[in-house]
């Protein structure tokens, strides 16, 4: 089996190496450090099965899934990540494998010998578009757990290194979706305030402007975090807007 390794992280694409190569029964063909090289590179080199990293810079391991299942002879994706809050929607983008960091050897094994049994045939039709339904929750990792938190109880998502935090009515979490994607499936009921925000419409209350000029959004349910919540000048019009159309 021919293998691509896709993680930004120069240290896990290290480790993935020594795991395959002490199983033995496979090939790496290349490595990548992002998406957009892992399409490049699975063009070029027609790899049975990738290992992706979810979330990574310029475009994340779900885009990334969803641009490889469109090529002529799509590899099998087996997803790699640190946190277990993509499980569903990994099982939308009919990923063969999901692989919690750190990846146990009997685990990689496993998910191999799966993607193993399908042909290209098997695994076009698997990887045949769907329609795509958006989430009504989203599933959070919390001290080893799964939670399910709904879209209704979430006030705003903030850019947190390879991160994004989630601010809901309960509290916090991390999650490894960007806002990018966020955006993407849920632009309906999630305005972009800043490059590194997206508010919730439903909470979005109204903006206040401090002495220096700089304009922050009003969220139903959050004092302590609105003053963190500043509107860019770029984004200003169209919340502007948005408000006027609630109130009219």
């Amino acid at each position: 089996m021919k293998i691509l390794v896709v993680d930004d992280e120069a240290l896990a694409r290290k480790r993935m190496l020594r795991l395959l190569e002490e199983l033995g029964d496979c090939s790496v063909v290349g490595e990548a450090a992002n998406g957009k090289d892992a399409l490049v590179q699975s063009s070029a080199l027609n790899p049975d099965i990738v290992l992706l990293d979810i979330r990574m810079p310029e475009m994340d391991g779900m885009e990334t899934a969803q641009r490889l299942s469109q090529l002529p002879n799509p590899p099998a994706i087996i997803f790699t990540t640190a946190f277990g809050d993509h499980a569903l929607a990994a099982f939308d983008a009919h990923a063969v494998g999901y692989l919690l960091k750190p990846v146990r050897k009997d685990r990689l094994a496993k998910a191999i010998d799966s993607a193993r049994r399908l042909n290209r045939a098997q695994l076009s039709l698997l990887q045949a578009p769907t329609q795509i339904q958006t989430r009504s929750h989203l599933s959070i990792s919390n001290r080893g757990n799964i939670q399910l938190l709904a879209l209704e109880d979430i006030l705003y998502f903030v850019a947190d290194q390879k991160y994004t935090r989630v601010v809901h009515q309960q509290g916090e979490a991390l999650i490894e979706e960007s806002l990018k994607s966020l955006e993407d499936e849920f632009g309906d009921r999630f305005a972009r305030i800043h490059r590194n925000a997206l508010v919730a419409v439903a909470h979005l209350t109204g903006i206040t402007k401090d002495g220096d000029g700089r304009h922050y959004a009003c969220l139903a349910g959050s004092a302590e975090h609105q003053a963190q919540l500043e509107i860019s000048r770029r984004h200003l019009p169209a919340i502007r807007k948005l408000l006027k159309e609630f109130s009219s």
